[in-house]
């Protein structure tokens, strides 16, 4: 299995633990909240959906609304396909959001396990979060070497070009620093006397920093690649 596929299969995994859906709900969530899937098709999402059943990790279901029974007899055709999640799909998923490894935090990976953080534990939250900074940052490093060693015999436009990739990376490992600060004192609260934990209002997934306005980068940024 690709990387690629792989990390469709977790994202639709972690989809339908939210709800059931129908294909098109699945396509529509995984272009507008997770931004690597941004130019997948019908082509790639359905062998995939295929698949999951086959491992029976979903079930398929007809739609049961009063639309579905609508659309279906005005059209002639079947009702929309439902697709559930499995007790042994949702045991897949937490298999699949527990790992920890360099493809979790990989440029076409990272950003769809960031979208499920909100389900993940805390400390492999921070695993990923570390792992993805050790890789940005030794990237930087070569960067700058890079950098440093053919300047001068490079145009404006070409050396423009590589500062706008160095500060792209720049400000992702410094996100990345204010997040892992903010799961470390997340942490220290949870584990802090009841006196002092009781003003923890955060929670279990409250380890985002508070910015008055202030810009995250995309994580799936192509200018980190």
């Amino acid at each position: 299995m690709s990387r690629r596929s792989g990390i469709l299969e977790f994202a639709i995994l972690g989809l339908l633990r939210e709800s059931p859906m129908h294909g098109y709900e699945l396509r529509k969530r995984l272009n507008t909240s997770l931004g690597v899937f941004r130019a997948f098709s019908y082509g790639t999402l359905y062998p995939c959906l295929k698949t999951l059943v086959a491992n029976g990790w979903l079930i398929e279901e007809p739609g049961n609304t009063p639309e579905d029974a609508l659309a279906a007899s005005l059209t002639g055709r079947r009702a929309k396909i439902v697709y559930r999640l499995t007790a042994d799909g949702k045991e897949r998923f937490e298999e699949l959001l527990s790992q920890t490894g360099p493809d979790a935090y990989e440029d076409e990976t990272f950003a769809a396990r960031f979208a499920f953080f909100g389900q993940t534990e805390r400390d492999v939250r921070m695993r990923v979060l570390e792992g993805r900074r050790s890789r940005l940052e030794e990237r930087l490093e070569k960067m700058r070497a890079s950098f440093a060693r053919t300047r001068e015999r490079l145009d404006d436009y070409t050396l423009e070009l590589q500062r706008h990739g160095m500060e792209s990376v720049e400000r992702e490992v410094r996100w990345l620093n204010e997040l892992i600060e903010s799961e470390r004192a997340g942490r220290d609260r949870r584990s802090a006397p009841a006196s002092d934990a009781q003003q923890d209002t955060s929670g279990e997934t409250g380890g985002l920093p508070r910015h008055g306005g202030s810009t995250r980068p995309d994580p799936s940024d192509d200018t980190t690649k």
